[in-house]
């Protein structure tokens, strides 16, 4: 593939997971990476997401006066994150590159599946105390083989009642770690070298034009509708990469 041909698609896959982030106020990683593994690695394209999603998450886990009393809960959860993902990394940098493709394929599909049918669950506070560990533990390995760190993750913190400013938080400490135990995977597997973290940065343009753009047109579009989109688009592409390694 030749340079501009792949500066082109790199930069519209950030370009229209900001849009996504700007609009939804999540679904940057799921879309980058869904878009550019459909031509690119997905060990590569996890690098590029690497600075983009950090940056994004860091700013949204540090938004109001709660971020030391989720870090307090979620203690357990950030802990396996990281062990989870120094497993989960080893698909993602082995030596067959179809057995991350079908994972990160399998991955959107879930995802778009709990969304478009509005999946729902409710956790007590008795049973948090073992379901934390356990979903930090499969969301770690499921960021470490895909890039992705919003499955189990995500419909988990949806579960537990909080409100929406301490659910955003919250989300966005957990994809911070995510995103950071990723990193550290990457580079101690030679995947995240100085070159890499250089394009991951470069990637911040596109992404924050994206996101400014899909602030801006927030007020215009109807949310539910757009998320619906936005699940459809993953459930085509979770579909397409899955198809392309069990039949190609």
């Amino acid at each position: 593939m030749e340079f501009s041909e792949y500066t082109l698609i790199v930069g519209m896959a950030f370009l229209v997971a900001g849009f996504v982030k700007g609009v939804t106020g999540m679904g940057l990683p799921p879309i980058a990476i869904g878009l550019m593994a459909v031509v690119v690695a997905p060990v590569q394209a996890a690098a590029l997401i690497v600075v983009p999603s950090m940056v994004s998450n860091v700013w949204q886990m540090l938004v109001g006066p709660g971020f030391l009393v989720a870090v307090r809960r979620f203690g357990w959860l950030l802990l396996m994150i990281c062990v989870g993902a120094a497993f989960g990394v080893g698909v993602l940098t082995g030596e067959s590159p179809a057995s991350a493709t079908l994972a990160l394929g399998l991955v959107l599909f879930v995802y778009a599946m709990l969304g478009l049918f509005k999946f729902h669950m409710q956790v007590s506070a008795h049973n948090e105390r073992w379901a934390s560990p356990l979903v930090g533990g499969l969301t770690g390995f499921l960021a470490g083989a895909t890039g992705v760190s919003s499955v189990p993750s995500a419909p988990y913190m949806n579960s537990l009642g909080m409100n929406k400013d301490a659910l955003l938080q919250a989300l966005g400490l957990v994809f911070t770690v995510g995103t950071f135990a990723l990193a550290v995977g990457l580079y101690l597997k030679g995947s995240f070298e100085l070159a890499a973290a250089w394009e991951s940065t470069m990637c911040l343009i596109p992404t924050m034009a994206g996101v400014m753009a899909g602030q801006r047109c927030r007020a215009m579009l109807s949310a539910e509708t757009f998320k619906t989109v936005f699940f459809v688009v993953l459930l085509l592409l979770g579909t397409y990469m899955i198809t392309r390694v069990v039949w190609l």
